[in-house]
């Protein structure tokens, strides 16, 4: 272990439960990068999704006028940005988007992304292998009631803090499985309603996340007709982030808007135990390389990929190492302990991170629904620390200037990835709306 990482500035202000942003030494050029996945993985993924399109549009009725497609719209809001360059007087170059994974159609996060490919993937899998489709067919037969009954058959489990076990219990019971969803004590008693009204089971714990996440897999481990979902180390879920990627670019071609070196890409995304945000970066460094630079947002008591990442010990480190609660407002991260696999494939690629206080995830969603008439839920509006944490902090000023960007900021584009929200109740929204924090 590295045990100098406590001598580390970063790790300092960490464990004082500062903001902070930090900028990723080991980040290279992306050329340089190296990793043993790649593009044909992504594209891989991609045709999976299209393969299902006819079952998922059969399953989700919701995704009829996209094909079964599931992909989420990308809106401009120049209001928004005017808000924040009000908030903390800083002026903010370039166009501001908004991502709307939150928006998603069956689990309305961006876990519907990992989450529901991982479940198709597994389902082709076992329906390949019991000789119920094979090559060509259409697998809008697999929602079959023959098929169902044979899926009955088989369990899917995981561990989650909400949003990834709405999209696991969700998409899995519309197949046919039995579903279990193993929450931890973050995660909030409507995201457990929803499950259980589509006959998942949700087994409840007292503790965080990373003990949500063990016993689900000791549990399903000792059922060999169970599959984990392992949020911690799933490259399939991983994969079926990345392909969100090759939807955006299409989405940016369609709006003329370039991204190469004179038009820089800006991404912020909020994060958890690392999957999504590290899924869908890997595939935008696969398309644009280094024309995109992406940030990573956690809140001050639970920032467990910045942690990983800076002390080198990824998760083989907690926050609650350094004194943290690794409790907060933002459900959706409330991670003590990062993904393994995701911190060291974005050692090379990822630009840095910022951390948030609770407070401004509120004031966030509140400037978010005042400007733009959009409802993220609290731990999606941790996106737009990224804009504004850009222009505020001297480090991110610093790395303007060494990455030669300065003089291309007008032609910057700024993309928040809203993680979620669209199936928040109305009765908790509007306790959302009227919550204020010192």
């Amino acid at each position: 272990m590295k045990e100098d990482y406590k001598s580390l500035p970063v790790v300092g202000k960490l464990s004082r439960g500062e903001e902070t942003a930090w900028l990723n030494p080991n980040k290279v050029p992306f050329a340089k990068s190296s990793l043993e996945i790649g593009m044909a993985d992504i594209d891989d993924a991609a045709a999976r999704l299209e393969r299902f399109a006819p079952f998922i549009k059969k399953c989700f009725p919701e995704t009829e006028k996209d094909n079964g497609l599931i992909e989420s719209a990308l809106a401009s809001i120049p209001k928004m940005k005017s808000r924040l360059e009000e908030m903390y007087g800083i002026r903010i170059p370039g166009r501001l988007l908004l991502k709307q994974d939150s928006h998603l159609a069956i689990a309305g996060s961006i876990k519907a992304r990992g989450g529901i490919y991982e479940v198709l993937k597994h389902t082709e899998e076992l329906a390949k292998e019991a000789g119920l489709i094979s090559a060509g067919d259409d697998y809008a037969k697999l929602a079959s009631p023959e098929c169902r009954e044979f899926f009955g058959k088989y369990k899917i489990q995981v561990g989650s803090t909400g949003n990834l076990g709405l999209s696991i219990g969700i998409a899995s019971a519309a197949v046919g499985y039995q579903v279990v969803v193993h929450m931890s004590a973050d995660a909030r008693q409507w995201k457990k309603d929803m499950l259980r009204s589509h006959g998942v089971t949700v087994i409840e714990y007292e503790s965080d996340y990373s003990v949500a996440v063990r016993e689900g897999r000791r549990l399903s481990d000792e059922d060999p007709k169970s599959y984990f979902v392992d949020d911690e180390n799933s490259i399939n879920l991983f994969m079926g982030y990345a392909v969100a990627a090759k939807r955006l670019k299409k989405q940016l071609d369609e709006r003329k808007i370039s991204v190469d070196k004179n038009h820089p890409l800006f991404v912020y995304i909020p994060c958890g135990v690392g999957g999504a945000p590290g899924g869908v970066t890997f595939g935008l460094k696969e398309i644009w390389g280094d024309d995109v630079h992406c940030f990573f947002v956690e809140p001050v008591q639970a920032p467990a990929m910045l942690l990983g990442m800076a002390s080198g010990l990824h998760n083989k480190i907690s926050v609650q190492d350094i004194g943290l609660t690794g409790l907060t407002h933002a459900d959706g991260l409330a991670v003590g302990r990062p993904s393994g696999l995701v911190g060291k494939v974005m050692e090379p690629l990822l630009s840095g991170e910022f951390t948030l206080s609770d407070k401004k995830l509120y004031d966030y969603m509140r400037a978010l629904l005042d400007t733009e008439e959009i409802f993220l839920e609290p731990s999606a509006c941790a996106a737009f620390e990224g804009p504004a944490g850009l222009f505020s902090y001297e480090e991110t000023k610093k790395y303007l200037r060494e990455q030669e960007l300065e003089a291309v900021m007008e032609n910057a584009s700024h993309i928040a990835w809203a993680t979620g929200g669209s199936l928040v109740p109305w009765e908790i929204r509007k306790e959302y709306e009227e919550t204020y924090l010192d």
